[in-house]
C-alpha cells in the first residue's frame, strides 16, 4: 500500500477556506493525485482540506471519505515559551529544540523538551496515534511491537487530505521520529505530499519508509509560484 498524506492549500483561516492561489494549487495536486492512480480518497472535516481534495476527486470520480480524526492540531499546540506570549510550537525559534542536550532526547521523552513540554502536545499525538492505529488496521495494517502486520496484502494507492501540523505529528509516529525533532527539522508546505510504502512481505511484517515528504514538484509542473508557506520561494 502507498499512503499519500496531503496538506491543504493556501488557506484562510478565518472562513476555513482556500485563497485563490489555494484552489490553483489544489487543481494542481489533484492533477498529480489523479496520475498517481488513487483508489481511494480520505479528508480531514475541515473546510480547506475538504476543498483542496475535491479537484482529486473530480478527476478520479472518487467520493472522499471523513476522517474525523484527521482535524487540524488545535489548541494543544500552543506554548508560551520561551517569552510568555502564547504562540504555536512551529513559532518557537528551532534551535531550542536543539540546544542544552534536547537533539539528544529519544522518542519516548520528546515532550519533555522545551516548548513542547508547555504545550498540551502530548495529548494530542496519543490521539492521533490511537485512532491511525484503527485506521491503518482498517487498510489491512496491525501495528504489533513497532511492525505491523499483515492482514491482507492490501495494493491499494491511499490519499489524505489534511493539515500541516497534523501531518507531522502522524508522520512523526509512522516513523518513530521523535516530536521535537520532526518540530526542529521538518517543515510542512501547502499541498506538500508525502508518500509512506506499506510494502507487503512475505513474511507477514511491514512498516512505513518515507518515499518522499511535502513534496511540490505539482507545483512546479503547473508554473505556479513555489513560496514555502508563503515565505520564501524555494
Amino acid at each position: 500500500m502507498l499512503l499519500y498524506i496531503v496538506s491543504h492549500g493556501d488557506p484562510v483561516y478565518e472562513t476555513d477556506s482556500l485563497t485563490e492561489r489555494g484552489k490553483l494549487q489544489a487543481e494542481a495536486v489533484g492533477k498529480r493525485i489523479f496520475d498517481s492512480k488513487i483508489d481511494r480518497i480520505f479528508c480531514s472535516p475541515m473546510g480547506r482540506a475538504r476543498q483542496t481534495a475535491e479537484p482529486a476527486c473530480r478527476l478520479l470520480g472518487l467520493s472522499k471519505q471523513i476522517e474525523e480524526w484527521t482535524h487540524e492540531i488545535g489548541e494543544e499546540l500552543f506554548t508560551e515559551f520561551p517569552d510568555g506570549k502564547r504562540k504555536s510550537i512551529t513559532k518557537v525559534q528551532n534551535t531550542y529544540y536543539r540546544d542544552n542536550g534536547n537533539i539528544d532526547l529519544p522518542y519516548e521523552k520528546s515532550f519533555d523538551c522545551v516548548g513542547i513540554n508547555e504545550s498540551r502536545m502530548k495529548s494530542a499525538v496519543k490521539y492521533i496515534e490511537e485512532h491511525g492505529r484503527e485506521f491503518l488496521e482498517r487498510l489491512g495494517y496491525r501495528e504489533e511491537n513497532g511492525v505491523y502486520r499483515i492482514l491482507k496484502n492490501n495494493e491499494e494507492k491511499i490519499a489524505l487530505f489534511c493539515h500541516s501540523a497534523f501531518a507531522k505529528a502522524w508522520i512523526s509516529v509512522l516513523l518513530h521520529i521523535p516530536l521535537h525533532i520532526m518540530w526542529a527539522s521538518f517543515e510542512y508546505t501547502h499541498t506538500g505530499v508525502t508518500v509512506i510504502e506499506f510494502k507487503n512481505n512475505e513474511n507477514g511484517l511491514t512498516a512505513p519508509r518515507c518515499l518522499c515528504y511535502s513534496d511540490i514538484s505539482h507545483l512546479y509542473a503547473e508554473r505556479l509560484d513555489l513560496r514555502y508557506n508563503n515565505e520564501f520561494e524555494i
